[in-house]
């Protein structure tokens, strides 16, 4: 039993109405990641030998995004749960293992909460179904799942349950475990007779129950875990619910975060112990920060590492592709993209830095910005190490400037500065003594005489 393969089910046939979107419900995003890869994510460290995505309206969004990842069952007319789960037969025909049925828009189920349903319905009283069950704050509105240690006694819906019944804190989340031949089979034998008119996943419970067989439930550690995204309200709710989980794993690993509240994660940020973060920072996907960095307030980061002891801001963007090495610092409103900053090297303040490598020790002026795109293609800037780029200067890419070279203040550089070389290009100052004050004579003189005609 414990070697069966494991296939999961996801189901994500439903139109998202509530969300009021042209993209599919599921690929709207929390931290930076469409909610279904979040559950993909979990269900990877499971390892299952197949997996099988049910889509029905926007269907083409999800199969560009998960491609030949999965394989797809399509869902028309959407006829319930039920009727979903039916659609991803053909694709598990011959499969004979377990069967998770998954929901794409409740992403943060986590992976040993899988594993759990298998395990229990692997155990040796072998029940004919495992389903997920939570205990919300508020139960009123969820169906219940009835049980007595762990035996489930009777599957109902909230608008149909006795007062008894209701006292039952234990709700269902929808999701389920079952063998693969038991779940097509008992999905044949339901039945519709609803106001909706519509096939519910949840009855093969209650059938498998009639027919003798006991089935179980286990439970997630919080309702949290098993919230379903249907609106912008809950999409919002759910990336505040994600965050500050973020901010506290962040904080136990040793991270200080000075005001938690305004400091957003993506779902791959890593920050190293002893990293420092201010107020009002943003990471987006693919930050890497190392040990005795500091972040400063109202920077923004996507696309790039951060070397060890590095200062970044205030108000500083780093782009995909900004790799700043050990002690280097960048300051307020300086931009770095695709762009090696050395150990040591500093760029302090309003500066433009784009495809380019800048060596150890090198200090960018303010104002200093590299020109590198012609309006047809990128061009590199090779800064050498200990240079001095003096403030507002342009560096015309292609370029290279040497090792110890100095690029005097207000130059436009566009050809290569060797090792040690002062380069300054400026036109020639052009003095005319007197000038400004009979400017300003004259000047004075029309506008008296313009007032006085008006």
């Amino acid at each position: 039993m414990s070697e069966r393969p494991i296939a999961a089910i996801i189901l994500a046939a439903g139109k998202g109405t509530r969300m009021k979107s042209s993209r599919h419900k599921v690929l709207h995003e929390v931290a930076g990641r469409p909610m279904i890869e979040h559950l993909l994510a979990s269900v990877d460290q499971l390892q299952p030998s197949q997996l099988v995505t049910i889509v029905g309206e926007y269907r083409e969004q999800l199969q560009e995004r998960l491609g030949d990842r999965c394989a797809f069952g399509v869902q028309e007319p959407q006829l319930g749960t039920g009727h979903a789960v039916q659609q991803a037969e053909d694709a598990l025909s011959g499969f004979d293992g377990d069967v998770l049925v998954l929901y794409g828009d409740v992403p943060f189920v986590k992976a040993k909460t899988m594993r759990a349903m298998i395990d229990r319905l692997r155990a040796d009283d072998a029940p004919a179904a495992v389903v997920l069950g939570f205990e919300p704050q508020d139960p009123l509105r969820y169906g219940r799942v009835v049980a007595q240690q762990g035996q489930i006694i009777k599957m109902v819906e909230y608008k149909d349950a006795s007062d008894e019944e209701r006292a039952c804190t234990m709700c269902n989340s929808g999701l389920l475990a079952a063998r693969s031949e038991d779940l097509f089979a008992l999905l044949t034998r339901v039945k519709n007779e609803n106001a909706q008119g519509e096939y519910y996943l949840p009855d093969i419970v209650n059938i498998a129950i009639a027919d003798g067989r006991n089935c179980a439930v286990v439970a997630c550690d919080s309702a949290d875990e098993v919230a379903g995204i249907n609106s912008r309200a809950e999409l919002a709710a759910a990336e505040t619910q994600w965050q500050e989980l973020a901010r506290e794993e962040a904080m136990e690993q040793g991270v200080t975060i000075r005001a938690p509240d305004t400091v957003f994660f993506s779902y791959d940020t890593q920050l190293a112990a002893d990293v420092v973060v201010e107020p009002n920072v943003v990471f987006g996907p693919g930050v890497s920060v190392a040990s005795g960095a500091l972040i400063r307030s109202f920077s923004h980061l996507e696309g790039a590492s951060v070397g060890e002891g590095v200062e970044v801001g205030p108000y500083a963007r780093l782009r995909p592709g900004a790799v700043l090495e050990a002690n280097s610092k960048v300051g307020n409103f300086v931009e770095i993209k695709k762009t090696t900053l050395g150990e040591g090297a500093k760029a302090n303040h309003l500066t433009y830095l784009g495809d380019a490598n800048v060596g150890a020790g090198a200090n960018i002026g303010a104002g200093t910005i590299t020109c590198n795109y012609d309006g047809y293609f990128k061009h590199q800037t090779n800064i050498g190490p200990r240079a001095f780029i003096g403030s507002n200067s342009s560096l015309i890419a292609p370029l290279a400037v040497g090792a110890d070279a100095i690029v005097a203040a207000g130059s436009a550089v566009s050809r290569d500065v060797a090792d040690g070389e002062l380069r300054m290009v400026r036109a020639d100052q052009l003095v005319k003594p007197g000038w400004a004050d009979r400017f300003h004579d004259t000047m004075k003189r029309k506008k008296s005489a313009a007032q006085k005609d008006g």
